[in-house]
């Protein structure tokens, strides 16, 4: 596999690793978002603790109202943070 189509099968693995963890495995709990966030991207997110960020994260993510993400409302959170990283790091190459 190329290193775009290993990312895209990482991407899909970790989805499925917290979804599955309570209820419907193709959906990720609020509880799960939680996990994958602090588990997968410490580096960048750091420990989310407020539950009111976790609350306003979610309801902006959950296009469909149902208290759960599936996959493409996650990708939606996959593709911000992809561009804040992107826009990050083109912001502090000249430094």
């Amino acid at each position: 596999m190329t290193d775009l189509e290993s990312s895209l099968a990482t991407i899909m693995e970790v989805f499925h690793k917290y979804a599955e963890k309570e209820g419907d495995k193709h959906k990720l709990k609020k509880c799960e978002l939680k996990d994958l966030i602090n588990e997968e991207l410490p580096a960048l997110t750091g420990q989310v603790k407020d539950q009111a960020t976790m609350d306003s994260l979610m309801e902006s993510l959950d296009t469909d109202g149902d208290s759960e993400l599936d996959f493409q409302e996650f990708m939606t959170f996959i593709t911000m943070v992809t561009v804040c990283c992107h826009d990050f790091c083109e912001h502090h190459e000249d430094e």
